[in-house]
C-alpha cells in the first residue's frame, strides 16, 4: 500500500528562476585575466540593442512557477538561440563557443567568465520543441541585423562533402 506524501509547496524552490536582466557594464563582467574586455566588441554592442525584458516575458508566458524542473534564465536561453542563429551553429557548437568566448558569455548574461559549459546542448532541442515559436527569435534577429555589427556566417548551398560534389558534376 502506498502512502501519499504531503508536499509543502511554500518551502519549495520556485521552478522559474530569473536573474535581473539589467545589463552589466563590460567593466562589471568578472574576468580573471589582466586584459580588459573591449566595450566595442560586436557582442557587447548587440547586447545593448536587444529588448531582453520583453523577450523574457514572452519566454516565461504559460510556464508554471511551481511545476517541473527549474528553468535556465531567460537571458541565457534567448542569447544562446540568437548566437546559434546568427553564427549558423549546431547545438553542440553553440554551447562550445559560449563556453570558450567571454564576449558570448557576457552576451548571454553570465555574471563573469566560467570555464564550464553553461548548459547542455539538449536544452536547445527542448527550446525548439516547446518555446521557440513564442520567442520569435528569427524575426528578432532579422530586425536586429540592421542595427547589429554581427554578420551571420553563410551556409554552403550543398551539404554533400566537397569530394562528392565534384564527383557528381
Amino acid at each position: 500500500m502506498h502512502k501519499k506524501q504531503a508536499f509543502d509547496f511554500k518551502n519549495r524552490a520556485p521552478m522559474i528562476q530569473t536573474i535581473s536582466s539589467k545589463q552589466l557594464t563590460i567593466a562589471e563582467f568578472d574576468w580573471p585575466f589582466e586584459t580588459v574586455l573591449d566595450k566595442n566588441n560586436r557582442w557587447v554592442k548587440l547586447s545593448e540593442c536587444i529588448p531582453w525584458d520583453e523577450l523574457a516575458e514572452s519566454y516565461y508566458q504559460g510556464l508554471s512557477a511551481d511545476r517541473g524542473r527549474p528553468l535556465k534564465d531567460a537571458r541565457l536561453v534567448i542569447g544562446a538561440v540568437i548566437i546559434k542563429h546568427k553564427l549558423c551553429l549546431s547545438d553542440v557548437e553553440t554551447v562550445l563557443q559560449i563556453q570558450k568566448n567571454p564576449y558570448l558569455q557576457y552576451f548571454v548574461g553570465l555574471p563573469g567568465y566560467q570555464a564550464a559549459a553553461p548548459f547542455a546542448p539538449s536544452l536547445l532541442v527542448e527550446i525548439r520543441k516547446h518555446r521557440l515559436t513564442r520567442l520569435s527569435v528569427p524575426s528578432l534577429i532579422s530586425a536586429q541585423s540592421r542595427k547589429s555589427p554581427v554578420t551571420p556566417r553563410k551556409r554552403p548551398l550543398s551539404r554533400k562533402p566537397r569530394s562528392l560534389r565534384i564527383a557528381a558534376n
